[in-house]
């Protein structure tokens, strides 16, 4: 945007109206996209008081921004049943949990296992507390969130080795939760979308039972980044690819990782028998590509797809809901989908 005003927090709660007037003549767009005005404020605020050019100086400053941005601008969950802190047993130690229910305990309710974003360094179980909150809800489903281990303090495989030990142990012991482990999916998004596709690849490698749906939220799931969309939106909103490629440098061991499956599922060689799929992503985040990418295979491969990119959005918007009402709008898309496919 040229000679754009500076952008304040209070911009970021204007109407849809009132951010098309506020952005008239400025309104971005990619080829055939057309960024959502709520989206473009949003971004253009985050860039101002996260300048793209400039990294965080630790992973203890990318975490408090990240939680920051979360408190200002996503909402909290509606009124549930049953919200609970529990842990189940690690490679490493206890892994923490949160439970979210609609329902008082004694109903055997679908459960789906979420894994947060934040790009393996970030995220916690307040950052998803309102997406995790609100799936419950709108599905009608038992979700429990996992608070995987975080790099660079863990690097890679940590988070993969905790996401499939909580997936393991949340399936072997839905029961005494008020859940049916028969009816189960995985979620994620972005990184947690990696970790959500690395599990269902992992269990489905050690013949174990497969979850009935999987759920990538904009995933990330080629350490490559070669694909167009990084390319074109290399100075994209939130995730820029100076900060991707910071990421990738606290996550992995080396260049080696970056061809592990592990790493990157889309490398794998067959996904035939997966889960059944959703895969969202976001025509403005550099990680379009990868999701469809992804979402192309698995259906080459004979598992069926649901595909859903929402071409206006930018990366991490159904987490910021209070400013971008799209984003509660996926969100309910993707517990209609969870609908379907736990309660048959």
């Amino acid at each position: 945007m040229s000679e754009t005003p500076p952008f304040t927090l209070e911009h970021a709660y204007l109407s849809e109206a009132d951010a098309l007037r506020l952005l008239a003549g400025r309104r971005l767009s990619s080829g055939h996209r057309m960024l959502d005005p709520k989206a473009q404020v949003v971004g253009e605020f985050g860039k101002q008081i996260r300048p793209p050019h400039v990294l965080p100086a630790s992973a203890a400053e990318a975490r408090e921004q990240m939680a920051k941005l979360v408190a200002l601008m996503d909402e909290p969950p509606p009124a549930l049943a049953r919200i609970e802190n529990l842990s189940c047993p690690g490679p490493a130690g206890p892994i923490a949990l949160r439970l979210y229910s609609p329902t008082p305990k004694g109903t055997a309710l679908p459960l789906v296992c979420y894994l947060h974003g934040g790009g393996w360094v970030q995220g916690n179980l307040e950052s998803h507390h309102g997406c995790c909150g609100k799936l419950a809800a709108w599905a009608n489903v038992m979700v429990v969130a996992i608070d995987y281990r975080l790099a660079p303090e863990h690097k890679f495989p940590a988070g993969v080795e905790d996401a499939v030990a909580a997936v393991r142990w949340l399936r072997d012991n839905a029961a005494s939760l008020g859940a049916d482990g028969k009816r189960l999916a995985v979620a994620g998004d972005s990184a947690g979308g990696n970790l959500a596709a690395v599990v269902c690849q992992q269990l489905a490698a050690k013949g174990e039972p497969s979850p009935q749906a999987q759920v990538l939220i904009y995933p990330a799931v080629d350490f490559a980044m070669d694909l167009p969309s990084h390319a074109e939106m290399r100075e994209g909103y939130i995730i820029p690819r100076n900060r991707m490629d910071w990421y990738k440098g606290h996550y992995l061991r080396g260049e080696a990782d970056a061809l592990d499956v592990r790493a990157s599922p889309l490398l794998a060689g067959s996904l035939k028998g997966q889960p059944p799929a959703m895969i969202v992503t976001a025509g403005f985040d550099p990680l379009r590509d990868e999701g469809k990418a992804y979402a192309d295979k698995l259906a080459a491969d004979g598992v069926a797809v649901v595909y859903r990119e929402w071409p206006g959005q930018i990366h991490g918007f159904t987490i910021l809901t209070r400013v971008i009402p799209q984003g509660n709008e996926c969100l309910r898309e993707i517990a209609g989908y969870l609908k379907r496919n736990l309660n048959g």
